[in-house]
C-alpha cells in the first residue's frame, strides 16, 4: 500500500494538473457515483489527509484513496492511458489536461462541509502543515501495552505511515517490533524521527532510508529478511504481527541491534 510520501506528491500532481480549471468531464466509474457530474465546476486543490486525498470542486469534495494498487495519471487530454480502460475509476478533465484515477480503492464524493466523514477518524498528519506531535504522543500512549509496530500503523494515532517506515524507524532507533508502546525507551524521538524521515522523503521519488539511492542499498531491514544486517551482520528476522490474525502485516528487525526488551 502507497505511503503518505506517495500520496503527498499524488495530491501535488493533481493539485498543479488540475486546479484553477474548470471541469469540462467528470466521470465516476463506480455504482454509487455513477451519476454524479461535475461539470462546469471549478477545482479548488487536491490535499493529502495521510493516506487519503481529498480533491475538493465547488462545493463537493471528492474523496479516493489508492489502497494497493491504485494510481493518478494527470496528462495532456488525448494522451493514451498506460492503464486498462476497465482499470480506470474515476476520470476529471480540463480543456487540455486529463486526470485518471486506476484501480483506486476508494472512491466518495460529499459535501465540502461533511469532509469529517471520510477523514475525521484518522489521527495528525505526518506531512500536514498543522501536525501535532503531542496530539499523537497521547494518541499512542493511551494504549501502552500495545506493541509498537502495530500502534505506529493505526492510522487513528497518527495518519500517514506504513510498514516500511515503521519498520525502518524502528531500526533506527533499536526498538524491536513488539516492544509494548509504554516500554519504548523514548517515544518522542522515535516517532519524531519518523516524521524527519517522511518529510525529506517526501519531495523525491526514490524513496531511501540508509541515506543513498542506489539498486537494493536504501532499506535497512524491510523486505530484507534472511539477509545480513547492514550494521553488524546478523540475519534479518521477520514476523507478521497484528491484533487479530486478519490484520497482520510484515514486520522486519534485527535480533541484535533490536533486542527484545526485559
Amino acid at each position: 500500500m502507497p505511503e503518505g510520501d506517495t500520496v503527498f506528491r499524488t495530491a501535488a500532481k493533481l493539485h498543479r494538473g488540475l486546479s484553477g480549471e474548470v471541469l469540462t468531464l467528470s466521470d465516476f466509474r463506480v455504482p454509487r457515483h455513477a451519476t454524479a457530474d461535475l461539470t462546469g465546476l471549478v477545482v479548488d486543490e487536491t490535499v493529502s489527509r495521510g493516506k487519503h486525498l481529498l480533491t475538493r470542486v465547488g462545493p463537493w469534495t471528492i474523496h479516493t484513496h489508492l489502497k494497493m494498487e491504485g494510481v493518478w495519471h494527470v496528462h495532456p487530454l488525448g494522451t493514451r492511458w498506460e492503464r486498462p480502460a476497465h482499470s480506470a475509476r474515476l476520470v476529471l478533465e480540463t480543456a487540455d489536461r486529463q486526470a485518471v484515477g486506476f484501480w483506486l480503492g476508494m472512491v466518495d464524493l460529499v459535501p465540502r462541509d461533511a469532509e469529517h466523514t471520510v477523514v475525521g477518524h484518522l489521527g495528525p498528519d505526518l506531512l500536514g502543515a498543522d501536525w501535532d506531535l503531542d496530539e499523537a504522543l497521547a494518541r499512542l500512549a493511551a494504549a501502552p501495552t500495545r506493541q509498537v509496530f502495530t500502534a505506529l500503523l493505526d492510522q487513528r494515532n497518527l495518519a500517514g505511515f506504513g510498514t516500511e517506515y515503521v519498520n525502518e524507524m524502528l531500526f533506527v532507533l533499536g526498538v524491536h517490533p513488539t516492544t509494548a508502546v509504554g516500554e519504548v525507551p523514548d517515544l518522542r524521538r522515535l516517532v519524531s524521527r519518523g516524521q524527519q524521515m517522511i518529510r525529506v522523503n517526501s519531495t523525491r521519488w526514490q524513496r531511501t532510508f540508509t541515506g543513498t539511492t542506489r539498486p537494493g542499498q536504501e532499506r535497512w531491514v524491510f523486505h530484507r529478511e534472511r539477509k545480513p544486517c547492514r550494521r553488524c551482520g546478523t540475519r534479518i528476522a521477520t514476523a507478521d504481527l497484528g491484533d487479530v490474525p486478519t490484520q497482520e502485516r510484515n514486520a522486519f528487525w534485527c535480533p541484535h541491534c533490536q533486542p527484545v526488551r526485559g
